[in-house]
């Protein structure tokens, strides 16, 4: 059996599989700001659902930040009580076993790679569109990591051949500016419209715009699906996955996953050979069920 921890900063979700299926599931509030007492949460969603499917299993967690490959010390985490921290011996120490820890956007995309969206396929890019954006990069049934721990930060790279329609680059709150996730996050896309209308909307409130003949909605998606076609063509062209996984609130965009590949090949090399683009854009399977998932499938052959 398989356990599975996503670790956000409002809740803390476990998940038991076995195989695929789900034997038992629990949710309860992180103790923000409490070292200690996050511990102690994990530890307890732990003991219950073993105790609710009646056997031990592997433990796989999912955290907002990563481990840093030259300290095991967290890093990168938006849970900032959690940054400096040995996470990975405490949590080993706690539950007597070895766990298996990596960045939310990797399970996300383990997840979908594992039994999801993208099952059996060789190499995946799991994309999430939602608050923020981040990304996760699976190949073989492995999580690459990275000598860094960043693989798949693509939110934090530059939104390829820029032009004046993105202009001025907005600034990022790492401290850079024109970062895709500064465009291709829900607050980006909703910031872009207000910087050329003066008027601010939710992302539902534009979709619901743009169907309705607002003219100004419908090229505020327009400037969006092309920033979006954009940034996976850098990513086919670097990584050249099977398939592109998107998750997160933004996936629910029923537009992306037709205009997107129709454009990317202005931006694909080698694309006007004649053969075709070969990548795969989909919708994730799971929802927001990937990211505890893809923690239970750190430990895919358990």
């Amino acid at each position: 059996m398989r356990i599975g921890i996503d670790l956000g900063g409002t809740k803390i979700e476990g998940i038991a599989l076995d195989g695929s299926r789900e034997v038992a599931r629990l949710r309860v509030p992180t103790p923000r700001d409490d070292y200690g007492a996050t511990l102690g949460a994990i530890a307890s969603v732990t003991d219950a659902l073993e105790a609710r499917a009646g056997v031990r299993g592997s433990v796989g967690i999912g955290i907002p930040g990563a481990l840093s490959p030259s300290t095991g010390l967290v890093k990168n985490a938006n849970s900032t009580w959690l940054i400096g921290r040995p996470l990975g011996d405490d949590l080993a120490a706690r539950l007597d076993r070895e766990v298996r820890i990596a960045n939310d956007a990797n399970c996300f995309a383990m997840s979908e790679a594992a039994d999801g969206a993208a099952s059996e396929a060789e190499v995946v890019f799991g994309v999430i569109l939602g608050t923020g954006t981040g990304a996760g990069v699976v190949v073989r049934g492995s999580v690459l990591t990275g000598a860094n721990a960043i693989a798949g930060e693509w939110g934090h790279v530059a939104l390829p051949w820029a032009d004046a329609d993105d202009e001025p680059a907005p600034e990022c709150y790492c401290g850079k500016r024109g970062c895709i996730e500064t465009y291709l996050s829900g607050p980006g896309l909703s910031s872009d419209h207000e910087r050329r209308t003066g008027h601010r909307h939710t992302v539902p409130e534009l979709l619901s715009r743009a169907s309705g003949g607002d003219a100004a909605a419908a090229a505020t998606l327009d400037r969006y699906v092309s920033r979006a076609a954009r940034g996976l063509s850098a990513v086919i062209n670097l990584l050249d996955p099977d398939v592109i996984v998107v998750g997160g609130g933004l996936s629910n965009i029923d537009i992306l996953y037709e205009r997107i590949p129709q454009l990317w090949g202005r931006w694909v090399f080698a694309a006007g050979t004649g053969e075709g683009i070969r990548t795969r854009l989909v919708r994730a399977r799971h929802g927001d069920s990937s990211g505890v998932r893809g923690a239970a499938w750190l430990w895919p052959d358990a």
